[in-house]
C-alpha cells in the first residue's frame, strides 16, 4: 500500500470515529457555566443534553393571581438551591394559568445561584436514570421539567417515572428534582367506572384498584400545587399588567380605560377561558394594534 492510500485510509477511519462519538451517550455539549437550560434528546445509542439558547425572560413579578402557588414553589426551590431537603413538585390544573411560566421564572430568579433546568419529554422518561447519572457530578442544582404531562394506562413512561420518584434514582442524587406540569390531577385519565368499583366496608370507603393505581403516581410528588381558572378581576389585573409592560418595552403608553376593559373581556369571551395566557395574548394584540395604527398614521402624515 502506498503512502497516499494509507493516508486516505487513516482519514476515513478518523471520520468514522468522529461520527460514532457524535451519537454515543456521554457526549453532552452543555457548558453549564454558560447555559442555564438544556433539553434531553433520546437516541438509538442512549441520549444527549443539548443547550437551549433563548429562554423565557418572565419574572416572578409578572405572575399575578397565583400568589399562594408562587409562594409555596419559591419556598421549595429556595430550600433546594440552598441544599436543604425539598420535594418533587406537581403543578396541575387549568390551562394557561402560569404553571410552566412559574418554573421558568424560578430559573431566572435562581440561575445565578446555581439552579439549572433540563427539559425532558414524556417519551424520554425511560432515560431518567441515565439523565440523573449524567448530572450527579455537576456542581449545580437541576430541575428536570416535564411539561404538560399525561399518560395512558399502558404507557411505559408512566411506570418509569413512578419507580424513579420513590426508587433508587433520586435517593442517590441530591442535586436533581422533578417539576412536572399537567392538566390532570393524577396524570392519568379518570373514568366513571373507577368510582363505581369503589366499595364500602364497615362504613369505610375503599377505592378500586384502578383508582389506587392512578393516585399512586401523583402521590409520589411531595408537593402538589393546584391552578384554577382566573376570576374576572384577576384576569383583568393580568391584562392590565401586560399592557403596561409590553407598552413600555415598545416605548408607548397604553391607557387602561373602560373601552380597554371591555375589549379584554370580549377577547376572553371569544376564547372561552380567562387565564394569564389569554390576558397576555390580548395585551400582545392590543399593543401591536396600537403600534401599527400609530405607524400607519405617521406614514399618512408624511404623505
Amino acid at each position: 500500500m502506498d503512502i497516499a492510500a494509507a493516508k486516505q485510509l487513516v482519514d476515513v477511519g478518523l471520520e468514522l470515529g468522529r461520527r460514532l462519538l457524535a451519537v454515543l451517550p456521554g457526549r453532552d455539549g452543555v457548558d453549564w457555566a454558560r447555559h442555564r437550560a438544556a433539553r434531553w434528546r433520546s437516541g438509538p445509542f442512549g441520549g444527549e443534553l443539548t443547550p437551549l439558547g433563548h429562554l423565557d425572560a418572565i419574572e416572578l413579578t409578572d405572575l399575578l393571581g397565583i400568589d399562594d402557588q408562587k409562594r409555596r414553589l419559591i419556598a421549595n426551590t429556595t430550600q433546594f438551591v440552598r441544599q436543604l431537603p425539598a420535594n418533587n413538585a406537581l403543578l396541575w390544573g387549568a390551562r394557561g394559568t402560569g404553571k410552566s411560566s412559574l418554573i421558568h421564572a424560578l430559573l431566572n430568579r435562581y440561575g445565578a445561584d446555581g439552579l439549572r433546568l433540563v427539559e425532558v419529554d414524556k417519551h424520554a422518561l425511560v432515560d431518567l436514570a441515565a439523565i440523573v447519572t449524567r448530572l450527579d457530578s455537576q456542581p449545580y442544582r437541576f430541575l428536570l421539567v416535564c411539561d404538560d404531562l399525561s399518560f395512558e394506562a399502558d404507557d411505559a413512561s408512566y411506570k418509569a417515572l413512578k419507580s424513579a420518584l420513590e426508587g433508587s434514582v433520586f435517593t442517590q442524587s441530591a442535586n436533581v428534582l422533578v417539576y412536572a406540569t399537567s392538566n390532570r390531577r393524577h396524570l392519568l385519565p379518570e373514568y366513571m367506572a373507577d368510582n363505581v368499583a369503589a366499595t364500602h366496608v364497615h362504613g369505610e370507603l375503599h377505592e378500586s384498584e384502578a383508582t389506587e393505581e392512578k393516585i399512586s403516581l401523583s402521590d409520589r410528588f411531595g408537593l402538589w400545587l393546584s391552578f384554577y381558572p382566573f376570576r374576572q378581576d384577576d384576569y383583568l389585573l393580568v391584562a392590565k399588567h401586560w399592557l403596561a409592560r409590553l407598552g413600555a418595552a415598545h416605548g408607548v403608553d397604553i391607557a387602561w380605560h373602560e373601552d380597554t376593559r371591555k375589549a379584554a373581556l370580549r377577547w376572553a369571551l371569544t376564547r372561552g377561558v380567562r387565564s394569564g395566557r389569554t390576558a397576555y395574548h390580548f395585551a400582545k394584540h392590543h399593543v401591536g394594534s396600537a403600534l401599527l395604527d400609530g405607524a400607519c398614521s405617521g406614514e399618512g402624515s408624511r404623505e
